[in-house]
């Protein structure tokens, strides 16, 4: 999976156009988080397909970063995100985005942005 940050202008519709740009051209949005501040708007999507977005996103004029995401999925219990994020700290890495993907009763499925993703080792 991609995570892609958007900058737009903070204006009504913004967000609309870029949704349906993504949605005309099959693009499924996993996850988004927008936020405006003063003039500027930023988007955060994480997608399926970083192919089309990029394409999309290209030929709509909008700029834009994007990063891959890993994929975790946490047990339903208390403590679980904790103790993914205290393995991620004690082994040095820091996490720059986290989206929650699915929630169910069988556990929880993150999407996970980091700054090393190759000093991730394998969960014990």
């Amino acid at each position: 999976m991609t995570e892609f940050t958007v900058k737009l202008a903070n204006a009504p519709g913004m967000l609309a156009a870029l949704t349906e740009n993504l949605d005309d051209a099959g693009v499924h949005i996993e996850a988004v988080a927008a936020f405006g501040v003063g003039a500027r708007g930023v988007v955060h999507l994480v997608v399926s397909d970083a192919d089309t977005t990029r394409e999309v996103l290209h030929n709509a004029g909008m700029a834009f970063e994007e990063r891959p995401v890993l994929t975790t999925s946490l047990p339903a219990r208390t403590g679980a995100l904790a103790a993914m994020a205290r393995r991620l700290a004690d082994s040095g890495v820091n996490i720059e985005a986290l989206y929650l993907l699915r929630s169910s009763a069988e556990g929880l499925e993150f999407a996970v942005a980091v700054d090393r993703p190759d000093a991730i080792a394998p969960a014990p």
